[in-house]
């Protein structure tokens, strides 16, 4: 059996739909014997996790399940394997940095 990350993508809608689009991204790990077998196994998921429930203004929000959108073969499970990685570019670099490293300070309040 090998692992691999699976990148599943949802549309999130709310009410009518009459807003932004919005998209949920989820990394899933998977295990199976080839590449193929993962991805079934990984748009299974992505069917079975679609959902849907009425928020406090009365309206249906539904996780629609789109597609698998990534599958990245692991080389092991050992400490800091790579599960993913997203290059992103940005018009303001110090913007992002800073973000970044808002993120990381968060995190660490946690503990």
């Amino acid at each position: 059996m090998n692992w691999y990350v699976a990148k599943l993508v949802f549309r999130v809608i709310s009410g009518n739909g009459d807003h932004n689009a919005q998209f949920d991204e989820q990394l899933r790990l998977i295990n199976a014997d080839n590449e193929i077998e993962a991805y079934e196994k990984a748009s299974t998921i992505g069917h079975a996790n679609q959902d849907s429930f009425i928020n406090v203004k009365k309206q249906t929000v539904k996780w629609q399940f789109i597609d698998v959108a990534e599958l990245n073969a692991l080389s092991g499970l050992t400490d800091g394997t790579e599960l993913y990685y997203n290059i992103h570019e940005a018009t303001d670099p110090d913007l992002y940095i800073a973000w970044a490293h808002h993120k990381s300070a968060l995190l660490g309040a946690k503990n």
